[in-house]
């Protein structure tokens, strides 16, 4: 029973142990949680600045970027690039305008032939250059049915893309289609502009600022590329919004002939954004019901559906530095079906972008900074832009910032995780754990970029809240730490001298040799009476007594520059030390003695019913100040034949009746002071005898009454040496009668009938041994 008692016990203690771990750890965490909720402000408080978006964008999205590096383009889209090359095998100036435009009707032509679904032209046909050209041209655009060209914006200078480019928007005065043949032919036009360098291209619109949001022809060249699903859409959209589909044409030929892509365009954006509810019930209604769809993926309406109810403007989702996307030479598009060597790629149902190369666009300074511009200066030109925007929509795969919501979440959340982190941990583990916390964040959102373009927040959380984080973690546990040590050092020294506590504040470590030896006056002073006066008293009483009774007399001691060192019971232990003896120590040690005496008259002259009698001696030598102990116990406090003696003579006071003793020690050199000499004792213990004085007042309140008592006293004293005992008695009688106290007085007297039955050894000195303490 017993053996099954004691393990139901030590099982109960397992869960006790574990809760009081918990409360504390919590306790913890609390004291910890408002440097975290600080942090987690202060990151949401820089992240409605304009700054914060700017390095995110530059920083952040770039170092994701570059974490994931290069990855395959899809193959939907294919560049034709008017390059070096293809100027110098076609025989035609290098200026990309003055081409002739018969070369373009040509490229159509073969484009059209071998089935490509949709070609762009990321060039400006702002004029007429040659007739016959020009109805080549045209001829071919009507033919295909496919081509988009580019309209010029005239716009004031585009700011940054990274410093509000699209938070502060164009300006623009004036949309210039092309020449009016040319705009007719074709199957639309629309506009894209991008910011120039130096600003980096991190966005694109969709639908363009200030041209009454015209789709931008990324945009439209998707709505022609996916025109085989258009009667799809347009009967998912029946399904929710029967009256706004109705304004819409009913099939894909319609829009075509008409030449209205960019109209219908326009007017489905209208629908979705009259609903904003609409792009999520569609969503929903295609992945109920699958969409019949008989020939074209299923992912194709989505898309759709995700470009017109989304942002006017989305961020581009790179796949590569330029030439990523499928690039082909403009000559060599020209030589298709001729039989000519060089592999090219299959245009059947492909979007074809045409434009300005990379290299060409560096010399004519028309070329878009991004984040995967090379060092050597060849960045990246408008038309690989268009194409990989063009992918990223027909894919679903722009870069997507998480929401708002989410945003402000991981914010301040990162921020109370941090905080915490770095508040309650030292200062190498808060180190090591932001960076791994980082590292871990940075990795979970690379995998989360890389697999769907979700765009975590880089720049204010790894960038601004983990170095504040660790920063301000360090210095508010510093700040706490000098509090705490303050409070320690307080503490400590109502225990031990201050001069200690600075000791062990610059050493703990050393504390087995943080003693010294010196010079000082040590006074020792304890109640007469206290065991009897314990015995009456209960110990609450006792300990207030004693607290008023401590504080009545060691400020005299203070006042007089004195170190307190031990209170023990009823007793005081102090010290005045130097390097080397001093008369001003030995005085400021007797003045201070003689204040505390008056200090001890005046407390018990407030109690009514107790009385704490205070005996005081006072002894200078060398003494020995520090801690002394073994192991993880130490103690501080003075050690040496001074301490021991000012204690022995503190137990004289009761055998001569005396308030305060001092030492020859202690007088020689000084002044100040009136004493008088008591004799020579041999103090228990001792081997050497000590000449003892009681201190009588300073030298200024001395008065003739006490100078004739003290005279009185001295010849007493010389006649007690003499052996004169009948002479000595008659003296120290005398001594009493002249207003003497008569302590010392009462204490010859009585040695002088003792020594007279029983006389001292013929080479007696006329030293008392005293056999008890």
């Amino acid at each position: 029973m017993g053996a099954s008692s004691q393990t139901a016990s030590s099982g109960s203690t397992i869960p006790f142990g574990r809760s009081v771990a918990r409360k504390l750890m919590m306790s913890r965490i609390l004291k910890a949680l408002p440097l975290g909720l600080l942090l987690g402000l202060t990151g949401l408080i820089l992240s409605f600045f304009q700054f914060s978006h700017d390095f995110e964008e530059d920083v952040g999205l770039g170092l994701l970027f570059k974490l994931r590096g290069v990855r395959q383009a899809p193959l939907d889209a294919v560049v034709i690039s008017i390059d070096r090359e293809s100027s110098e095998q076609l025989n035609v100036p290098d200026n990309p305008d003055k081409w002739p435009r018969s070369l373009h009707a040509r490229l159509v032509d073969k484009l059209s032939k071998e089935g490509a679904a949709v070609v762009t032209f990321d060039v400006h046909f702002l004029e007429s250059r040659n007739s016959d050209d020009d109805k080549l041209f045209a001829a071919a655009m009507q033919k295909a049915r496919n081509v988009v060209l580019a309209d010029a914006l005239t716009a004031k200078e585009i700011p940054g893309a990274t410093g509000g480019v699209y938070a502060s928007e164009h300006r623009i005065v004036k949309v210039m289609k092309p020449f009016a043949p040319f705009s007719q032919s074709a199957a639309a036009t629309a506009p894209f502009v991008l910011p120039r360098i130096p600003f980096k291209v991190n966005q694109y619109w969709t639908f363009q600022a200030g041209t009454g949001d015209s789709p931008t022809f990324p945009v439209v060249a998707f709505q022609l590329f996916t025109m085989k699903v258009y009667e799809d859409f347009i009967r998912l959209l029946k399904t929710l919004g029967p009256s706004e589909a109705a304004k819409l044409p009913a099939d894909s030929e319609t829009v075509i002939s008409a030449k209205a892509v960019s109209k219908v365009v326009r007017d489905i954006k209208d629908i979705f954004e009259s609903d904003p509810t609409l792009e999520r019930r569609l969503v929903e209604e295609l992945e109920r019901s699958n969409a019949h769809v008989a020939a074209q993926p299923n992912s194709w309406l989505k898309s759709l559906v995700k470009l017109y109810g989304g942002s006017s403007r989305q961020y581009v989702n790179y796949y590569g530095p330029p030439g990523t996307i499928t690039t082909i030479p403009y000559y060599r598009a020209l030589q298709l079906g001729e039989g000519t060597a060089g592999a090219t790629p299959d245009f059947k149902g492909k979007a074809i972008f045409v434009g300005l190369s990379e290299r060409m666009l560096a010399e004519r300074k028309d070329s878009f900074y991004t984040v995967f511009s090379q060092a050597n200066g060849v960045f990246i030109g408008g038309v690989e832009i268009a194409a990989t925007a063009f992918s990223n929509l027909l894919h679903d795969t722009a870069v997507k910032p998480i929401g708002s919501y989410s945003y402000l979440i991981v914010i301040l959340l990162w921020g109370i995780v941090t905080g915490i982190l770095c508040r309650l941990s030292s200062l190498t583990v808060a180190i090591l754990g932001t960076v791994a916390l980082s590292l871990v964040y940075l990795w979970a959102a690379e995998v989360q970029f890389a697999a769907d373009g979700t765009w975590f927040p880089i720049f204010v959380p790894l960038f601004i809240q983990s170095p504040l984080a660790f920063i301000s973690g360090v210095a508010w546990n510093y700040v706490e730490t000098n509090r705490e040590r303050q409070h320690i050092r307080k503490a400590l020294a109502y225990y031990v001298p201050d001069e200690v506590v600075d000791q062990l504040a610059k050493n703990i470590v050393d504390i087995k040799n943080s003693g010294q030896m010196v010079y000082g006056a040590c006074l020792f002073a304890d109640v007469a009476g206290y065991t009897t006066l314990s015995e009456k008293m209960n110990p609450q009483q006792l300990t207030e007594l004693m607290h008023r009774y401590f504080e009545a007399t060691l400020t005299p001691i203070r006042r007089n520059g004195g170190l307190i060192v031990e209170l023990k019971g009823d007793s005081i232990l102090a010290i005045w030390k130097a390097a080397q003896p001093s008369p001003a120590l030995k005085r400021q040690a007797c003045l201070a003695a003689l204040d505390l005496a008056k200090a001890v008259d005046l407390f018990n002259a407030s109690l009514k019913d107790v009385n704490l009698p205070t005996r005081v001696a006072v002894h200078f030598g060398e003494i020995f100040h520090g801690n002394v102990g073994a192991g993880e116990y130490y103690q501080y406090g003075l050690r040496g034949d001074t301490v021991n003696t000012a204690s022995r003579m503190d137990s004289l006071n009761k055998y001569l009746g005396t308030k305060v003793l001092v030492s020859q020690e202690v007088l020689e050199q000084t002044d100040g002071v009136l004493t008088k000499e008591l004799g020579k004792f041999l103090l228990k213990g001792k081997t050497q005898p000590l000449t003892i004085f009681e201190l009588l007042c300073r030298a200024e309140e001395f008065d003739e009454q006490q100078k004739k008592s003290r005279e009185i006293f001295a010849d007493a004293l010389s006649a007690f040496r003499r052996k004169s005992w009948d002479e000595a008695e008659e003296k120290f009688h005398h001594a009493i009668d002249n207003g003497s106290i008569g302590g010392s007085a009462h204490f010859y007297i009585k040695l002088c009938e003792q020594y007279k039955q029983n006389p001292p050894e013929e080479d007696w000195e006329g030293i008392i041994p005293l056999e008890d303490k």
